[in-house]
């Protein structure tokens, strides 16, 4: 005789036809009452009930950046496959389309407005340094598919072959290290350089911030811009930016200008050691954190590496999220749309992210976000968790999943620079790329002589 099991499962979610605007479990840090706000302050609340409401749509948006691969009607099919036994409207692509049109940018760029910041509290692991919260600023592209209208906006780049086959967006973000959340992020052309599009995420920071960035973020414009808003600044400089030394310390730093700003200039050769060899490279670094007691030289040197945190993030978003795949969207307003929601849901899942981990107690370093990121995608498919009781658990099955299976605490390892997707897919072979990562030992030597200026007299 064959044993049974009867499994019976208990759905809550909207009235109607708004049943099938949720996000799973995620619905409660974008709860229906935050989308309705945020509808009715950009004045796109519908004129009338249809079979797509304005707060399903955006819900729709968001599942859409949960589930990338997909078409608009393939992301609805998951939106509806937990509401069994529900009437639930059975939209074309057309109608898709023109409730996409009517809803507009604004929305979701104000959901994102309310949702970014560094979602860590003062229990969060691994967020500040000597009471500073830990930032980094960087740019990335996307591609979005070659019609007209996207050309005409975003222009298409050189390449090797004259023109590349994509239009690229950029994108420039403003991420806190420790949970490598979003606190601002802006994007335009690609003809438009990250500096340029960095000023716009200015008035994002502030007192108690300090601001990491590569080389290319060492220009006196925008370094003055963010230090007058009390932010503290760390970047790399050039091998060939000339700076003043007005006076030394004994750690081998020393006090410099850059333009108008005050600066302290740390130089050190990092060698990096693995079975393959060895490699060292000279880094220079500019901080306004000036005072060299207080802030030693040798952990300014580590810090920096924090900075990497953000290039974590973007592959998560093009990698994980996207799966290095073009954005959907046609239009311009529709890429924008796209690029809102997408930001957004790497945004709820990071907070998901971070509130786990805080209630744990661990470094949010160890929380895998391809797990959370699977596992919101089976609530959502479920349509689990929609709506919550008057206990509010910051945990949940995302978070629990989050960690049951955490990451081993973090190793130095290094791993060669290589065209990740070059015309050919054997051409690493040609070229003899090495594609191993190692284990690496790591040896910082602070530098009391500065190589491209000699002492004052």
């Amino acid at each position: 005789m064959v044993s049974e099991s009867v499994m019976t499962r208990e759905v809550r979610v909207a009235g109607g036809v708004f049943a099938p605007g949720h996000l799973g479990e995620l619905t409660r840090i974008v709860p229906f009452e935050m989308v309705d706000d945020v509808l009715a302050g950009c004045g796109r609340v519908q004129a009338r009930v249809r079979k797509l409401p304005s707060r399903v749509v955006v819900y729709l948006l968001l599942a859409a950046g949960l589930f990338e691969g997909l078409g608009f009607r393939g992301v609805w099919a998951r939106l509806v496959a937990g509401l069994d036994g529900l009437r639930v409207p059975r939209p074309s692509a057309t109608a898709i389309r023109l409730a996409r049109q009517r809803l507009g940018v604004a929305p979701l760029k104000a959901l994102f407005d309310l949702l970014r910041g560094p979602a860590a509290g003062p229990r969060t692991a691994g967020t500040r340094w000597r009471n500073l919260l830990v930032t980094a600023i960087d740019g990335t592209t996307m591609d979005v598919p070659d019609t007209p209208a996207n050309t005409g906006w975003l222009g298409k780049h050189g390449g090797t072959h004259r023109k590349a086959g994509y239009p690229h967006v950029r994108v420039a973000a403003l991420v806190a290290c420790g949970t490598r959340t979003i606190l601002d992020a802006v994007f335009g052309p690609r003809s438009q350089g990250e500096t340029t599009l960095a000023r716009q995420l200015v008035p994002s920071m502030g007192t108690g911030m300090l601001v990491l960035g590569d080389r290319m973020f060492g220009c006196q414009r925008l370094l003055a811009a963010i230090t007058g808003t009390g932010a503290h600044v760390l970047v790399r400089l050039k091998r060939n930016r000339k700076t003043p030394v007005l006076q030394r310390y004994p750690d081998g730093s020393f006090l410099s200008v850059l333009g108008g700003l005050k600066v302290r200039v740390i130089t050190c050769e990092i060698t990096i050691a693995t079975t393959a060899g060895r490699r060292s490279e000279i880094y220079r670094l500019a901080t306004t954190l000036c005072d060299h007691r207080r802030y030693p030289a040798g952990e300014i040197i580590i810090l920096y590496h924090q900075r990497w945190e953000i290039e974590t993030a973007y592959l998560e978003l093009k990698s994980t999220i996207l799966g290095s795949r073009v954005l959907r969207s046609q239009t311009p307003d529709g890429i924008a749309q796209e690029i809102y929601a997408l930001l957004t849901v790497y945004q709820v899942l990071r907070i998901a992210i971070t509130d786990a981990a805080e209630a744990a107690g661990v470094d949010p370093d160890r929380a895998s976000f391809t797990t959370a990121l699977h596992t919101a995608r089976d609530q959502l498919v479920q349509a689990a968790n929609v709506i919550t009781g008057t206990v509010i658990d910051l945990v949940g099955t995302i978070g629990g999943h989050v960690l049951d299976n955490l990451l081993p605490p973090r190793r130095l390892r290094v791993s060669p620079r290589a065209v990740k997707r070059p015309l050919s897919r054997y051409a690493h072979q040609s070229l003899r790329i090495d594609r191993t990562s190692y284990k690496a030992t790591l040896d910082i030597n602070l530098l009391t002589e500065d190589l491209t200026t000699s002492p004052s007299p």
